[in-house]
């Protein structure tokens, strides 16, 4: 026995894994690796007892950050790259773990999954920060437990509750350059002995730092809680979301002129789109129910509802006519999910979870083409409808033969109304040996099935035998996800060291391909894999300073049929990411942030290219945050980010001038902007 657990300890060393060290593990200046992690095994479970790697981070840590936005304040952690097409203010903002694809992250709030069925991602920039209380990022294969998308990893976000004994109000207001406001309130308590509520509402508005790029964001949030001693928790959350903002495409290349068609200006020397703009429209109800009638069973019911309809309006200059057509199109996305699951706890060191889920997905495409002038072609509508549904039975069982280990095994069944069944299983443990000292390791098959817009995009015509459609054939992309786990915290507690290594493959990659004519359709065509390694570190050198680093490499390709194997488009090789926080007794709080992003390719000629036709330059950002508390309940605070104003792009697109001609040009990522902020709090 004592040889096989050597064995096993030093495989383990040899795949070492990460998880990231926040300051959610902070106890009185000193990180545990106790802290209760849900979302890993959808059971209130210990850190050390997880497979997986973790970031977890809480309220004052998100409160305090220099981040402007969810999105950014996800990618400094580590092993996640945040991206956005561009740094305007509408620009949508999604995550990539270890390497992978948007689609490959799941995004919860408070349970309900707000990835977009028709894209498979998460614009978490529709994600206020004021009305989070705990954030959960699990990485590694959850297919298991979250079925479709869960690959590369899952991110939970707990919006706040009310606490007993305490009334919560604060109201923010804000003012900053790109003539920026935001004014925000909250409010939260228990009106008696069992129910409380916490209400939140933010306005936002930015004219943002390029013509066209404006944003006016509105959100409201509330929940209901019921609490009847230890046995039965309930809660009621809804939110309702509401943004509108202009859409300037890339920068054009340098030299471009001021570009207008019948006093309408079509393009600037500062952006590819004058006139095209976009809104988002999201709601979101949930209904939870907890439960654990004995000592040895926990009940869990979840139902909920979401709505989230995307407008685009999108106008060009065509040089075959001299005028302006375009195009408007709605799409609105329904879903219903419901889901039960019980952990049952035989003995004392046997824990088993069963559960099913029902998902229900309705989609709907609207479009109607434009005139010159920008006005419908009367009795041109066409809407295109869709619906499917998901059911899946999972079980996973946790068993811990001695005190230092800990193994946990289990599998699902998912039925897909238009690709049939998917089975996969996940295989993981967790070695102590000693209270600062665990080793993990997972190994997860996971798989993402087609998008609403792979399957059931309508038909476009562009003429000369040009267009899109979806395909129903399709079948979901599948692959496994292995990673190793090594933390270890040093110096009485004052010190904590991760590390990963993380493996990862997809096959039957989804990718939209022509034909001859350059009619496009969704296919089963290529594989993407990736490996890698995770460092971070956590020091507190003094009792009111910390330090965080963290560096991520990874090698990703893809493996493009009948093409060739190639370094992933837009996937860094380098990323190295710093935190340094600084307080005093008498309220004054420091943070500064860097981030480093290394080069990537930006742009491919051709599938038999092994060479990028352009790559994305690395760059580095810096941001500061100052606040000072002022007679309790006043806090004033400066934000800087972007400090030393880097010039950087995020993505590579077309742009087109007056004569027809083309060139590649850059989303360029957001100037250096100050914001500043006086918040009063009881």
């Amino acid at each position: 026995m004592k040889k096989w657990l050597l064995c096993v300890a030093i495989g383990t060393l040899l795949w070492p894994v990460v998880g990231s060290a926040s300051e959610a593990g902070w106890e009185d200046g000193v990180f545990i690796l106790e802290d209760t992690v849900v979302t890993a095994t959808k059971t209130e479970e210990q850190r050390a007892d997880i497979p997986n790697a973790v970031i977890l981070m809480g309220e004052k840590e998100i409160e305090e950050s220099a981040a402007e936005s969810l999105g950014e304040l996800l990618g400094n952690e580590l092993g996640i790259d945040w991206r956005t097409y561009g740094g305007f203010g509408g620009a949508s903002e999604a995550i990539h773990i270890r390497g992978m694809g948007a689609d490959g992250s799941q995004v919860f709030v408070n349970g309900v999954n707000v990835n977009s069925p028709s894209l498979g991602q998460a614009d978490v920039a529709r994600i206020p920060l004021n009305n989070i209380e705990r954030i959960e990022v699990v990485k590694g294969s959850g297919s298991l437990l979250y079925g479709t998308g869960a690959m590369g990893g899952m991110v939970s976000i707990i919006t706040k509750r009310p606490e007993h004994d305490k009334l919560d109000l604060r109201a923010d207001v804000g003012l900053g350059s790109e003539e920026t406001y935001q004014v925000s309130a909250e409010h939260g308590m228990f009106f008696s002995d069992e129910f409380g509520y916490y209400l939140t509402a933010t306005h936002r508005e930015t004219d943002g730092f390029r013509d066209n790029s404006d944003l006016t964001h509105t959100d409201v949030s509330l929940k209901i809680v019921y609490e009847k001693s230890d046995a039965l928790d309930v809660s009621l959350y809804g939110d309702y979301i509401d943004r509108e903002y202009g859409r300037p495409g890339v920068k054009p290349p340098s030299g471009t002129e001021d570009f207008d068609v019948n006093d309408e200006q079509v393009y600037s020397r500062d952006a590819a789109s004058m006139l095209d703009r976009g809104a988002d429209e999201d709601a979101h109800l949930a209904l939870e129910i907890k439960g654990n009638p004995s000592d040895k069973i926990s009940l869990n019911l979840r139902a909920d509802y979401a709505n989230m309809e995307s407008y685009n309006l999108t106008r060009y200059y065509s040089s075959y006519t001299g005028d302006m057509p375009g195009s408007k199109s709605w799409t609105t996305n329904e879903v219903s999910t419901i889901e039960g699951n019980m952990d049952f706890k035989p003995f004392e060191d046997l824990s088993l979870l069963v559960g099913a889920d029902y998902g229900d997905y309705d989609w709907e495409n609207e479009s109607v083409d434009l005139d010159g002038s920008g006005i419908e072609y009367a009795g041109m509508r066409e809407r295109t409808r869709a619906q499917l549904d998901t059911n899946g039975l999972y079980g996973e069982a946790k068993y811990r033969p001695c005190a230092y280990f800990r193994i946990l095994a289990g599998i699902r069944r998912e039925d897909h109304s238009t690709f049939g069944s998917k089975t996969v299983s996940r295989l993981g443990f967790t070695i102590n040996p000693s209270e600062n000292t665990v080793f993990k390791f997972s190994r997860g098959k996971h798989f993402n099935a087609p998008t609403l817009n792979d399957l059931f995009y309508p038909y476009e015509d562009w003429g000369w035998g040009m267009g899109a459609e979806g395909n129903q054939d399709l079948r979901p992309e599948i692959g496994y996800h292995t990673d190793a786990t090594f933390e270890q915290t040093l110096l009485d507690n004052r010190v904590f060291v991760t590390l990963t290594y993380f493996d990862w493959d997809i096959n039957e990659k989804i990718r939209w391909v022509p034909n001859e004519s350059f009619f496009y359709r969704p296919q089963n065509l290529d594989r993407y894999e990736a490996d890698g390694w995770e460092l971070g570190a956590k020091i507190r050198p003094f009792h009111n300073a910390v330090l965080s680093l963290s560096y991520t490499k990874t090698d990703a390709e893809e493996d493009l049929e009948g093409g060739v194997k190639r370094q992933a488009l837009y996937t860094p090789g380098s990323q190295f990411k710093g935190d340094v926080r600084y307080w005093t007794d008498f309220g004054f709080t420091a943070i500064a942030t860097i981030r480093y992003i290394g080069d990537r390719p930006g742009y491919y000629a051709g599938d038999g290219d092994v060479n990028p036709g352009r790559v994305l330059n690395d760059y580095w950002t810096t941001d500061v945050k100052i606040e000072q508390r002022v007679y309790d309940h006043w806090i004033i605070s400066l934000r800087c980010n972007n400090l030393f104003d880097e010039e950087y792009d995020t993505y590579y697109a077309s742009f087109y001038d007056s004569t027809g001609a083309s060139a590649m040009s850059g989303f360029p990522g957001a100037e250096r902007s100050l914001f500043f902020s006086v918040s009063y709090e009881y």
